[in-house]
């Protein structure tokens, strides 16, 4: 995971503004919160190449649990404090994060949450702290599960150690705990297409096990569809489906199980929300201080106008501090990408 950089004890960056750590904003009420990047786990599919034995990665990031909470109450509080969502994502396991429990106590504490929820590959988790959890403010976990089959299942993950029956058990805790399940596994065509109606068949027996009888908040499922990322790893000889094929491979698997899994955002209670103005425009050329490394090669953070850049195009062994010319390239959700100009 190379240089592990820590904000803002390393570095004061702001936390809006880099995909990496900190806060996204998209427009909803749903904040995604990225306290730590890394992963433990070596995923063959990863879209973002994380993990121990990561090709790209050069440094991984801790964002501190005061700074992270101060910079989430004044988004909350920008979007009205009503009907927030504060979603615990990240690249990689958020479970790594230090301070995990501290987290998920001081977000159900901020005005106007009303969900707190995870993603979570569950390898992390150990017995007892779901209930622990649960009592903190945790509503939901999504758990990442591609496989039934342990073979496969490890073949996934790109972790010769990986416990499917660990994560298998903490599913099981979950289902019995006031914490609500999302088991949310990728759908490889040709690699793990047999495993998923395995996967429909367990939900629904933990289902039956929920503490909380009934339906639920949320759907049992989130199958994702395989994506091939620029900067991510790619499984051999398997292409992304096109859309019209994931959602006709839904619709096979829905008619055979009466579990619907074509979700929109409504069914997560999503609604849109006012988002932050735009600090930067497209094309438009800036002055970039560059106070950190960046996340992969020929990256660096740059900090400017209260959001992070990240600039590429800079040449190894840059100086930190000095400042460069670039153009913004992408301007997105507030997420900032800056490319140097020569």
């Amino acid at each position: 995971m190379g240089r592990l950089i820590r904000i803002p004890g390393d570095v004061e960056l702001p936390l809006i503004g880099c995909v990496a750590f900190g806060l996204i904003d998209r427009g909803t009420n749903l904040i995604q919160v990225r306290p730590i990047s890394g992963c433990n786990l070596n995923c063959i599919y990863c879209s973002v190449d994380e993990g121990p034995e990561s090709r790209s990665r050069i440094s991984s990031f801790l964002v501190d649990l005061d700074y992270l909470i101060e910079w989430f109450k004044g988004l909350a509080a920008f979007k009205g404090s009503k009907g927030i969502e504060a979603h615990i994502d990240g690249a990689g396991e958020p479970m790594l994060y230090p301070w995990i429990r501290e987290l998920i106590g001081a977000l159900s504490d901020v005005d106007g949450v009303e969900t707190v929820s995870m993603q979570s590959n569950g390898t992390l988790i150990r017995r007892g702290w779901i209930d622990e959890l649960a009592e903190l403010g945790l509503s939901r976990i999504n758990l990442s599960v591609n496989a039934l089959d342990e073979d496969l299942a490890k073949k996934l993950s790109g972790t010769p150690n990986y416990d499917l029956g660990k994560v298998l058990n903490v599913a099981e805790e979950i289902a019995e705990s006031p914490v609500e399940l999302l088991l949310a596994p990728v759908w490889i065509p040709g690699v793990n297409d047999d495993e998923i109606p395995k996967l429909i068949e367990f939900a629904l027996k933990l289902r039956s096990k929920r503490k909380n009888k009934g339906k639920g908040r949320w759907p049992l499922m989130g199958i994702q569809k395989y994506e091939v990322h620029p900067y991510g790893r790619r499984v051999p000889k398997v292409r992304s489906p096109s859309w019209g094929l994931f959602y006709g491979r839904l619709r096979v698997w829905e008619a055979k199980y009466g579990l619907k899994l074509r979700l929109k955002p409504s069914d997560f209670e999503i609604v849109k929300m006012q988002s932050l103005p735009l600090r930067f425009s497209l094309g438009e050329k800036i002055q970039a201080r560059l106070l950190s490394l960046g996340w992969m090669k020929g990256q660096a953070l740059g900090a400017e106008r209260g959001r992070t850049i990240t600039v590429v195009g800079v040449p190894e062994g840059f100086i930190e501090g000095a400042t460069v010319r670039a153009r913004i390239i992408h301007n997105k959700h507030n997420i900032y990408v800056a490319k140097v100009l020569l």
